[in-house]
């Protein structure tokens, strides 16, 4: 059985496509080193298409207004300008409501096309662009180590990474921040304190990584001006101890925050990532797995969940739960040396 995967690792080899949400173009040179916040690609999005009808402004028929219409396809045209007009005594006027580029003609009427919004692609991660992909985006490959989350607010950032956590499952007030974690990215626990994240906006903060948060903080979170990165989830979960480990040994290193949407459909997730040198590139992240002993996994969506252990063997019979339902199960040792069945559905692979 195919299992899901949380990449947290140590030390791997990343492959990121970065693509534009339209057609635009791409900056990024072929072989170019950049930083996560570099600009690699850029486009316009967010068109709109306005119709005129120039027929009835002028008081004509569709027929005489197509000969009377200024402006052929392909124009650019201002707010204002004259783009058709009638003579005689009651002449009229047919104004462009907008700028634009008039992308149809006929019918009497004028389609015109507005321009959109800037949108600007950020590398994400430090490396080397390795791929051009048309006028859709990059691929970019580097080295070091990842911790990839459950949730983020979509933003992007970097800095030096410091802690205001003692241990995994400790929670995270406003009292823990003060004026030396200014510009830094901050490790935390499980925080329902809304003060937490209007304190790191006022110091300011550069970024959030937190064990886990209540859902009341969503607002709050979605609108901070810095990534936030929940690693655990909703609700109050400690940290898993493979993240912490990982991320509580790192402390004071640069590191890239890309709090983007998790989705499962285009592969994207949030994720930490912290640059390192190497003589040798280590191997690749894989993306595709199937359970198997010995394998360290989490437990999900149980009462307790979060729980990290080994998975001991895989049972050859459907396990009865206690909701009397029969589902694959494994044998899973957690941490503090117990033995529990858990279906395979509730199971992840960390690695």
């Amino acid at each position: 059985m195919l299992a899901p995967i949380t990449h947290i690792l140590p030390l791997t080899t990343i492959v990121r496509k970065r693509l534009l949400p339209v057609d635009g173009r791409v900056i990024a040179k072929l072989g170019q080193k950049v930083n996560p916040t570099d600009v690699v690609a850029e486009a316009v999005i967010g068109h709109k298409h306005l119709i005129v009808d120039v027929a009835k402004l002028l008081r004509v028929s569709p027929r005489r207004a197509a000969g009377l219409i200024k402006a052929k396809k392909g124009n650019q045209i201002g707010k204002g300008e004259v783009i058709a007009e009638s003579a005689g005594f009651f002449a009229r006027e047919a104004i462009s409501p907008n700028d634009g580029r008039v992308v149809a003609v006929g019918g009497g009427k004028l389609v015109l096309e507005t321009e959109g919004s800037s949108f600007e692609l950020a590398a994400g991660i430090p490396g080397v662009v390795t791929e051009i992909i048309g006028e859709h985006g990059v691929v970019i490959r580097s080295t070091g180590s990842v911790v990839q989350g459950l949730w983020g607010n979509g933003r992007l950032e970097t800095g030096v990474m410091v802690s205001v956590m003692d241990s995994a499952d400790e929670v995270f007030d406003a009292n823990r921040l003060d004026i030396s974690i200014r510009g830094s990215i901050v490790l935390g626990g499980f925080t329902e304190d809304p003060n937490v994240i209007k304190s790191a906006i006022e110091l300011p903060a550069r970024g959030l990584i937190l064990a886990s948060m209540s859902p009341a903080l969503l607002p709050a979170a979605m609108q901070a001006p810095f990534p936030i990165i929940l690693i655990d989830g909703f609700g109050r979960r400690p940290m898993n101890s493979v993240a912490y480990k990982l991320l509580s040994t790192n402390i004071k290193r640069d590191v890239a925050l890309n709090a983007e949407i998790y989705d499962r459909l285009n592969g994207t997730r949030p994720e930490v990532f912290i640059p390192l040198p190497v003589s040798h590139e280590p191997p690749e992240l894989r993306e595709v797995e199937t359970f198997a002993p010995g394998q360290v996994v989490r437990v999900i969506r149980l009462i307790a969940p979060s729980q990290v252990g080994t998975l001991e063997q895989l049972l050859t019979n459907p396990a009865t739960l206690a909701s009397g339902l029969k589902a694959k199960a494994a044998e899973v040792r957690l941490e503090n040396g117990k033995v529990i069945v858990v279906p395979l559905t509730n199971l992840e692979v960390l690695g």
